[in-house]
């Protein structure tokens, strides 16, 4: 323990300016020593590397590429349930280190004397190895479609073999050079035979470098990686970043490609059971786009839907549902394919909370009737004209938003001929289909017709007059313009009553070129309490 000086002395004594000055120069000879060159304490001792108080090695191969680790286990173990459950007591293949290996990890921590400041060497010879350290390597598997996964491996059990290992989790080999290389920051030593004849061999050198210059189309030291091994290697060390809070490598400018990376961090994220630590990165990642991000939502919106899903995104997974309810039952294969119980539990729920508000809705414009002057309902009786224009209106309503009508004769016949080819298999009759019922996404748009189109946009002159001229007797200038303001009145009453189907829970813009593009219904709104991971 260094004994701190008494300020009081120093304060009211002040030594020979000969003295001070001595002082001061063995302080600047001691502390401002040049690093240029060196690896000091950090580079040492800081991620993805940390020789003094790492534990877990890790080590990631693809192709002709290795990233190599070493890692705290209670870092791991708090991210990661995969490496909770591998390096607990029971899964456990980590082995003590003997005092051999123990002494040839400090003789190597020490020789890096040369390159550190003098804390460095301080701190290296006298901070103790770990008692235990697991090592994992990544498996490729046996087949075409297994997945790489992370198998731990023990450390040799002979204690010669295990000190020559040792250095294993500095790099490869047993030299200096290869450990101080695998450090970041670090320029590897050279030995002392080349560093002797150096000078004499300069002039080779030059001219081996003009040599080189003049070999056409040198072949590569390695072959270029694949794409699949580079977004390998991206993902596991955008997965141990995460895990040290430092932020993930991924694409800032391009969505799609972010979408992408963003998918496969999560998978692998899933895959060692870490996407609560994962998710919440990726999540701030994509909202960075914001208006991009929710465009691409209303494109693909079961893709985003699970990738909400995984990193635990509210409003990501809030967007993509109510562009999945709207258009149901469009991608429902896909969605029963992709998602889990929880998630398509939830889609149904809204699905048919949706549906009994449009119902509600529907029942409520059938009922839509007009009245003459004298305040009287309208019927054939009382006004025949204005008894046209409500029933055209109510027409077009059954055949744009009500079911089409079964005729039931028809259907039993239909069921008696199924019956019949049951019993002979040899008669080749096939009874047509029904008609199909309207989709959630049909009726949506014609909602949507009723309540933000402008009231041109259905039943217009056009349609009036043709629909007029069908009784000739009362086609004339002046019915069709009270015509059509009695078809004007239906349509700004239908308006009113649409409106609660009308609102938007939406982050989307929607403008008008955007409405007119989604089409359907998006007043579906999702709780706190509804999310899947609070339902789980």
């Amino acid at each position: 323990m260094v004994s701190q000086p008494d300020t009081s002395t120093s304060l009211t004594r002040r030594g020979p300016s000969s003295v001070i000055s001595r002082a001061s120069l063995s302080r600047s000879k001691r502390y401002n020593r040049s690093h240029v060159g060196s690896t000091n304490q950090a580079s040492q001792n800081e991620f993805p590397f940390f020789c003094h108080s790492g534990d877990v090695e890790i080590v990631v191969k693809a192709a002709n590429h290795e990233n190599r680790y070493l890692l705290h286990r209670h870092i791991l173990t708090r991210c990661s349930g995969f490496f909770e459950a591998s390096t607990s007591q029971e899964w456990s293949r980590a082995l003590p280190l003997p005092e051999a290996a123990s002494s040839a990890v400090q003789q190597q921590q020490s020789s890096l004397s040369g390159y550190g400041t003098e804390s460095v060497v301080s701190h290296s010879t006298s901070s103790s190895p770990p008692r235990q350290r697991w090592r994992y390597e990544l498996d490729p598997g046996a087949g075409a479609g297994d997945i790489p996964m992370l198998v731990q491996r023990s450390y040799p059990s002979n204690q010669r073999e295990l000190a020559d290992a040792t250095p294993s989790l500095f790099g490869q080999g047993g030299h200096m050079n290869h450990i101080t290389a695998s450090m970041p920051g670090s320029i590897p030593r050279l030995p002392d035979h080349s560093r002797s004849s150096s000078v004499t061999s300069s002039r080779g050198f030059f001219r081996s470098a003009v040599n080189l210059n003049l070999v056409p189309n040198a072949p590569p030291t390695n072959p270029p990686r694949s794409q699949a091994d580079i977004d390998l290697l991206r993902d596991y060390d955008n997965l141990f970043r995460i895990f040290y809070n430092y932020p993930p490598i991924l694409d800032g400018i391009n969505i799609a490609d972010a979408y992408v990376q963003c998918k496969s961090l999560l998978a692998l994220s899933d895959q060692y059971d870490a996407l609560a630590v994962v998710g919440p990165r990726v999540d701030h990642h994509l909202l960075q786009f914001q208006s991009r991000l929710w465009r691409q939502i209303a494109k693909y919106p079961i893709s985003y839907l699970r990738l909400g899903y995984l990193a635990r995104s509210k409003v990501i997974f809030q967007e993509a549902l109510i562009h999945v309810v709207g258009q149901w039952p469009s991608g429902e294969r896909s969605l029963r394919a992709a998602l889990p119980d929880v998630v398509l539990d939830i889609i149904e729920d809204k699905v048919d909370e949706l549906e009994e508000i449009a119902s509600r809705v529907e029942g409520r414009l059938f009922r839509l009737g007009l009245t003459t002057s004298r305040g009287e309902r309208v019927t054939p009786a009382t006004s025949y004209l204005d008894w046209l224009a409500l029933s055209l209106f109510r027409q077009w309503l059954a055949d744009n938003i009500s079911p089409p009508v079964v005729d039931h004769r028809s259907r039993d016949r239909d069921r008696d001929r199924d019956s019949r080819n049951r019993q002979h298999p040899g008669a080749q009759v096939q009874a047509p289909l029904p008609p199909a019922s309207p989709t959630l996404a049909d009726i949506g748009r014609a909602y949507r017709i009723l309540g933000v189109s402008p009231p041109s946009a259905y039943l217009g002159h056009d349609e009036c007059k043709r629909f007029l001229k069908l009784t000739p007797e009362l086609y004339s200038r002046e019915n069709l313009r009270r015509f059509e303001k009695r078809i004007d009145e239906l349509k700004a009453m239908a308006r009113d009553i649409v409106r609660p189907l009308m609102g938007s829970g939406l982050a989307l813009d929607m403008d008008a070129k955007m409405a007119d593009a989604v089409g359907y219904l998006t007043c579906t709104t999702v709780g706190d309490q509804g999310l899947p991971w609070h339902l789980e």
